[in-house]
């Protein structure tokens, strides 16, 4: 008789919290790194107040949410970034073809924000996070070849930029996230938390709607061409 992995129920039990339409886009909706409330939550999926608490409730004691309760407001948020990093990457793994079509002019054009820039929940992704790794990497700031490691001058760059890393974290200082709209990977770990919160903070980039998307303004425009010789026309 063959012996069952006792690691397989738990797979099982993972995949089914992930398996369901509603919990799904609370999941991908909290990847913006951001505590949510119960109602903003239901919003956005569409469905009544009572039937999101069921689901976070099962979300929450699954491991993949927490909350914190500020009065009658009920918070969540996606519990830490191993979390973050399993919905981004089972996003990643989508056939590039399956993506609905947007409806109106205002989806399409929430779609085209998300694909310029967005956040990875602490770290930038789409164009934007591809185009800064890119140009790290050919500034030699970076190296690919063996996985993503931050090379000296990497991390004197980032001395020199003002941006603080955290050398003290158990958190990879850098790590490959496949962007699942650019299909190539961006930075994540403690440098790309550190870069992106120094981009919000220091006014390069700003949140735009309610999704996850970021624009860069014109002071980000002239630091990123500064600091990494990035074409302004490219994160437009």
């Amino acid at each position: 008789m063959t012996s069952r992995n006792p690691r397989a129920a738990e797979l099982a039990r993972l995949a089914g919290l992930v398996a369901d339409e509603t919990r799904a886009s609370c999941l991908l909706a909290l990847l913006d790194g951001r505590a949510w409330t119960a109602s903003e939550l239901a919003r956005h999926a569409g469905v009544a107040a009572s039937t999101l608490s069921e689901h976070l409730g099962k979300l929450v004691s699954g491991g993949l949410l927490t909350e914190e309760r500020q009065g009658r407001h009920r918070y969540v948020r996606l519990a830490d970034v191993r979390a973050a990093q399993l919905v981004e990457e089972l996003a990643s793994h989508l056939a590039p073809g399956s993506a609905v079509r947007p409806r109106t002019l205002r989806e399409s054009s929430a779609g085209s924000a998300m694909a310029r820039g967005r956040t990875c929940y602490d770290h930038l992704a789409g164009r934007l996070g591809t185009a800064v790794t890119d140009a790290m990497t050919s500034r030699e700031l970076l190296r690919q070849d063996t996985g993503f490691a931050l090379t000296e001058a990497g991390l004197a760059w980032f001395d020199g930029a003002g941006v603080a890393l955290d050398r003290t974290s158990r958190r990879p200082l850098a790590r490959a996230c496949l962007d699942w709209t650019e299909r190539r990977p961006h930075l994540a770990g403690v440098a790309g938390a550190a870069l992106c919160r120094h981009a919000l903070d220091s006014g390069w980039c700003v949140r735009i709607g309610s999704e996850r998307a970021v624009k860069v303004t014109a002071a980000g425009e002239r630091a990123l061409a500064d600091l990494l010789g990035i074409d302004a026309h490219t994160v437009r």
